[in-house]
């Protein structure tokens, strides 16, 4: 994979260090006219509450009431982290999308700051934000892997089960993506394992097959084609019919755009499967052996 492919790919993962320069003006909203009034300690003890279900004025309404306090309380949370990875997420446009990202990588380094080292959350919504405050910045981006792999290890041991697996899910998907040694950290086996692991102990969870998918089609034998398939279907099935608020767009395009890189979007070469209601795919315990585990290959990009 070269690395302008993986610059495009790294949106998915769904990257900062001291000297990029990321926004610091705080995006302004224009929908705070019937804001509720609202205290920190409320909002910190309800956080909870705020997810991808939640609406635009909502979290435009918490984001505020932190941006004004000097609560150190507060400070120590990922609430201010994760209602700007929320707004991230489903803001269309580029400039206000990477200010309320970088705005996120700064609550989560505020919250490291005042001893929320050992908060797994604290690093998984760092990371996840500085994703997306730096993935149209190749720069930026490339010579932020390490930072990267470190945030998300520490929160895969510190809260491996998070938002569904999260940390499994970003770690493994970075491996997939990242271009392989000497260029830099991409690894498809380790890839495999912890993508398999996110798609077996979180299987409701439609991204963890999806990525789950792309690592055994990236493997390329004939069993883990055949395995890419199911994942595929699967991951689609439980995005078509769970309720996943402002992400079912984006994620849904994210399935269209795999099927497309993969060949699976002509129906006509497409064998369509057709799962049980309630299925559930356990991937197999038994490790799976990339083809590149032993050669530092630049994984060529997709045609």
């Amino acid at each position: 994979m070269n690395k302008a492919q993986f610059i495009l790919n790294l949106s998915i993962v769904t990257l900062l260090t001291a000297c990029a320069e990321l926004p610091r003006e705080p995006v302004q909203s224009n929908s705070l006219s019937n804001c509720p009034k609202q205290t920190v300690a409320t909002l910190v003890a309800e956080q909870q509450q705020f997810s991808a279900l939640s609406d635009t004025p909502t979290l435009n309404c918490a984001l505020t009431v932190l941006r004004e306090t000097q609560d150190s309380d507060s400070r120590r949370t990922t609430l201010g982290s994760k209602l700007c990875l929320h707004l991230a997420e489903r803001e269309i446009n580029q400039e206000r999308r990477e200010k309320l990202a970088a705005e996120g990588v700064s609550f989560a380094e505020t919250s490291l700051a005042h001893g929320g080292n050992s908060n797994g959350a604290v690093h998984y919504y760092l990371a996840a934000n500085l994703g997306l405050a730096v993935r149209e910045h190749p720069t930026e981006a490339l010579s932020n892997l390490s930072r990267l792999e470190n945030e998300m290890k520490q929160a895969l041991a510190l809260s491996p089960d998070l938002d569904d697996g999260g940390p499994l899910r970003l770690l493994g998907t970075l491996y997939l993506k990242a271009p392989a040694w000497p260029n830099g950290i991409g690894d498809l086996d380790k890839a495999l394992e912890l993508l398999a692991k996110a798609a077996k102990d979180h299987p409701n969870h439609p991204l963890n097959h999806l990525f789950y998918a792309q690592a055994l089609r990236e493997n390329g034998d004939e069993t883990s084609l055949n395995q890419f398939k199911v994942q595929l279907a699967l991951g689609e099935k439980l995005l078509s019919e769970g309720n996943w608020g402002y992400n079912k767009v984006p994620w849904q395009k994210e399935f269209e755009a795999f099927k497309q890189e993969a060949g699976e979007s002509d129906q006509a070469t497409l064998k369509v499967i057709t799962l049980p209601q309630n299925a559930h795919i356990i991937p197999s315990r038994t490790p799976l052996v990339s083809k590149y585990a032993r050669f530092p290959l630049n994984r060529p990009a997709p045609s």
